[in-house]
């Protein structure tokens, strides 16, 4: 439902689409444990927080990826690691992917 309105919204928006007997609490809850997974986005509005849904599942993964890896203390290690276990071809599209990310836009 979020991804279909194109707009944030507040639990009680939510609670009031659904149109079902759940708790103003049981929504707040569970769009914050989507929050916390990187599938909805939150912003504050007024007191209470405006959610979106983040609805490209690329985004969604790379989301959980940075948070896996602002959860450890070794981080050289941890992106060794990954880059250790790539493909030769997910290597290669990382080098490609990093080389664009330095050189200014030639268009």
């Amino acid at each position: 439902m979020l991804a279909t309105t194109g707009e944030p919204m507040t639990p009680g928006q939510v609670q009031e689409t659904l149109g079902t007997n759940l708790a103003y609490t049981t929504v707040m809850t569970v769009l914050a444990r989507l929050c916390e997974k990187g599938v909805v986005l939150r912003e504050r509005a007024g007191r209470a927080f405006a959610y979106t849904a983040v609805v490209d599942e690329a985004e969604v993964t790379a989301r959980r990826m940075r948070r896996l890896l602002d959860s450890r203390d070794d981080r050289a290690a941890v992106l060794s690691r990954f880059v250790g276990a790539l493909s030769a071809d997910d290597e290669k599209v990382l080098v490609d992917l990093l080389d664009r990310a330095e050189r200014p836009d030639q268009s």
